[in-house]
């Protein structure tokens, strides 16, 4: 069920009114429903895939309650173990299984030997990789007696199968949102206005943006050896806003439904594309993510404690893994290797938390040094896009040597005015909201009501003009 469909528009309402109507004298019956309402909206999909959340419900919450009542050290690192080896397992075979016997495949054909193995035919469950790590936080942080394993199944089904974040994050950590299913929860006006606002915003940013910029991206990419350099550039552009509109617009839904129902998500992105250098960057892009990979892998390898040897090594396992992550292709490990050269030079010299405030903080305009860091952070983050948005390696190789063409001074043959009219106001946009959690999300109290209801149509309307265009989510892939 997308998010932006005509079935979630019905289903949202449905929920909501029974949630807090026919359900809200009690907590624990509204976690029965937004259990049967979850597995509802996953199901949509695929209900065959229904089980398999079960299974990692009842595996891992089953090895929490033994990680809570045992004591021996040995004993518990086994518990850990056994749901780290079943989560990735699943993971591995669905995600990666193709993956590593076409590469095992060609390895031995390099050497001039040829093994005749099948590929299946496997189907990626949808949101598999975000679950599996939010599920992973509550073993590894009940294991490291950083949080009680709760006895509640209800409880704990629920906080899997969250319907706003379940399939593409934030990948929440049990710390944090388990707690919240735990106790009552009562309706809060100003939450769920502020919670519409951001849906609202989600969503221009996902169809207005997002989808209008796939189109184009989608042309320049498929058809990349037709254009000059100037026209590939501006296709890499279009994903670059594509890709950003997609994801933080999808986690902006989430967050916003979310506190419809009384949750409050940890925020996922932070104007990523106003950073002033790729540490940066990396600390608003996907923040979910690149802290479950801090705090459960880069830290327990030893962070950036030892030598330098153990930073490189770290750094690089980090990007890797990340890459890696997003998908099994090359292009992904490259995309993720590339990002940690960008890395090493701040990292090495000492200056990779150099920026962590926001940019020209209580101010209307940066610097002009502020805006040569934008530029050449926004610049090196596109030309690392390449290699995401490409099918191959060849593709992306290919891609960049026309860029880096004099073709590239060219008069673009591509170039939608809409489009990228609508991307300059989006931008104007958040770069005055970039303080808050959101672009919308403290809109000027100064100005009328009127004012701000007749601007909250306009993007309602743009919406609904633009719905035409519909693209799955990207992450959904992932």
């Amino acid at each position: 069920m997308l998010f932006n469909s005509i079935d979630f528009a019905i289903f949202l309402p449905v929920v909501f009114l029974l949630y807090w109507f026919a359900f809200g004298k009690s907590y624990r019956a509204q976690n029965v429903l937004i259990v049967l309402a979850s597995y509802l909206f996953y199901g949509w999909w695929d209900w065959r895939f229904l089980g398999l959340i079960l299974f990692s419900t009842i595996v891992d919450y089953t090895i929490g309650r033994n990680l809570e009542r045992e004591d021996s050290d040995s004993k518990r690192k086994t518990l850990l173990w056994i749901s780290i080896i079943v989560n990735l397992g699943l993971l591995g075979f669905f995600k990666y299984y193709n993956f590593f016997l076409d590469n095992f495949v060609d390895a031995f054909s390099f050497f001039g030997q040829t093994i005749d193995a099948k590929r299946l035919n496997i189907i990626l469950p949808v949101g598999i990789s975000f679950y599996t790590f939010q599920t992973l936080s509550y073993t590894i942080d009940v294991y490291r007696r950083k949080l009680k394993a709760t006895d509640d199944f209800v409880v704990f089904s629920a906080f899997v199968s969250f319907f706003p974040q379940l399939v593409a994050g934030p990948i929440e950590r049990a710390t944090h949102l388990l707690p919240q299913f735990d106790k009552s929860r009562n309706f809060d006006y100003s939450l769920a206005v502020n919670g519409m606002r951001q849906i609202l915003w989600g969503l221009v940013k996902k169809v207005v943006i997002a989808d209008s910029c796939a189109e184009y991206a989608n042309i320049i990419f498929n058809n990349y050896g037709d254009y000059g350099g100037s026209t590939l550039l501006l296709g890499a552009l279009f994903f670059t806003f594509q890709i950003y509109g997609d994801f933080s617009g999808y986690s902006d839904i989430a967050i916003g439904t979310a506190r419809l129902f009384g949750f409050d998500l940890m925020q996922n992105f932070a104007f990523p594309y106003f950073s002033r250098d790729i540490a940066e960057f990396w600390r608003r892009w996907h923040i979910s993510l690149s802290t479950w990979f801090r705090d459960y892998l880069y830290i327990p390898l030893g962070g950036s404690r030892g030598g330098l040897g153990m930073k490189l090594r770290n750094t690089f396992i980090i990007f890797l893994v990340s890459g890696f992550w997003h998908g099994a292709n090359w292009t992904f490990i490259v995309w993720g290797a590339l990002n940690a050269i960008y890395f090493l030079p701040l990292l090495l010299m000492g200056k990779n938390r150099a920026n962590i405030g926001t940019v020209a903080e209580g101010k209307y305009l940066p610097s002009i040094e502020e805006l040569f860091q934008m530029g050449s952070t926004f610049f090196i983050t596109v030309i690392a896009w390449v290699f995401f948005r490409a099918n191959t390696m060849g593709q992306a190789i290919d891609y960049l040597r026309e860029i880096f063409s004099r073709s590239t001074f060219s008069i673009p043959e591509v170039r939608p005015s809409i489009v990228i009219f609508l991307i300059a106001i989006f931008v104007i946009i958040e770069w005055f909201g970039r303080e808050n959690k959101f672009a919308l999300e403290n809109f000027p109290s100064s100005w009328s009501q009127m004012i701000r209801w007749t601007i909250y149509t306009l993007l309602l309307i743009l919406v609904i003009i633009f719905q035409g265009k519909q693209q799955t989510f990207i992450y959904f892939q992932f």
